[in-house]
């Protein structure tokens, strides 16, 4: 287990349930609670955690249930990092996917706007992933109001 004295962090693993996405966005929601952030930005990543377990849920394990979803947040007075990472079958063209509309789950009626809403969302948002093994997405929300604090 990596030692961590500068962050403040948790990591999370859940079962790829549909269910557990409403958790997992509880959950990042009240560790993050007793930090300065606006309601505006607490919604912001509320909704990138939807999207980046429901992404792992549905695409990453194809309803497989048997699968695990890993959340870990950390934040520091000036920024956010949350990741979110499946062991899932992986995405097999990640530019294709990253494009606005487009999705591999039509008959589910997925909007293809995930990775969008992500990057709009955060400051930063990085995507790994290989085939067999599964994606991990890395967001990063820089916060604002403390940043000019630490200036």
């Amino acid at each position: 287990m990596q030692k961590r004295t500068e962050n403040n962090f948790m990591r999370l693993e859940f079962a790829a349930r549909s269910e557990n996405e409403g958790f997992a966005r509880i959950a990042v929601a009240s560790f993050l609670s007793r930090l300065d952030i606006t309601l505006e930005e607490m919604e912001e990543i509320k909704t990138v955690v939807s999207e980046a377990v429901t992404n792992a849920i549905i695409h990453g394990y194809e309803g497989d249930e048997t699968g695990t979803v890993m959340i870990e947040t950390t934040y520091t007075p000036v920024r956010i990092e949350i990741i979110v990472e499946d062991y899932g079958i992986g995405i097999a063209n990640l530019e294709e996917a990253r494009q606005p509309l487009f999705t591999t789950k039509p008959e589910l009626e997925r909007s293809g706007m995930g990775f969008t809403i992500m990057e709009n969302f955060m400051d930063k948002m990085e995507v790994e992933t290989e085939i067999g093994r599964g994606t991990r997405i890395r967001l990063v929300k820089k916060l604002a109001k403390n940043e000019a604090l630490c200036n």
